[in-house]
């Protein structure tokens, strides 16, 4: 999920809120630059909007390491961006990951993905909304 503040973080605060996103993918090699563990089934989260205030704990259900054209439809559509095509949210995700800001987090200018880059595909449930949070 976007960690960047900003319009995307907030359509996905809003659709972690309301349901309708229980799934996500990220790069394995983002998590390996942040010095970051690889989330396993059963760790809690607290997510933040965009002003990085706590909006809920959510929890990993499933987590599994693939290449991008393994991504199945049943978790591009639990993206909940509204897709309804494998091709939708992968064509997203591509115009994010070879942006600027993604090359420039990554430290690699040149960087690329395709069909043997290693992506994370988590699977989380709310576990609890937090208070004063609007739905």
């Amino acid at each position: 999920m976007s960690r960047d503040p900003g319009p995307l973080r907030d359509l996905l605060v809003a659709a972690i809120l309301d349901g309708s996103k229980t799934s996500t993918t990220g790069l394995v090699a983002a998590y390996g630059h942040a010095g970051e563990p690889l989330p396993e089934p059963g760790r809690r989260e607290v997510f933040v909007d965009s002003p990085d205030r706590p909006v809920a704990v959510i929890e990993a259900t499933a987590v599994r390491v693939a290449a991008p054209a393994e991504v199945d439809l049943a978790h591009a559509v639990d993206e909940g961006e509204g897709s309804t095509s494998v091709a939708e949210p992968r064509a997203g995700h591509e115009l994010f990951r070879h942006g600027a800001g993604r090359r420039a987090a990554l430290d690699e200018p040149e960087f690329t993905v395709d069909d043997a880059t290693p992506a994370l595909l988590e699977r989380f449930r709310v576990v609890t909304v937090l208070s004063g949070v609007d739905r």
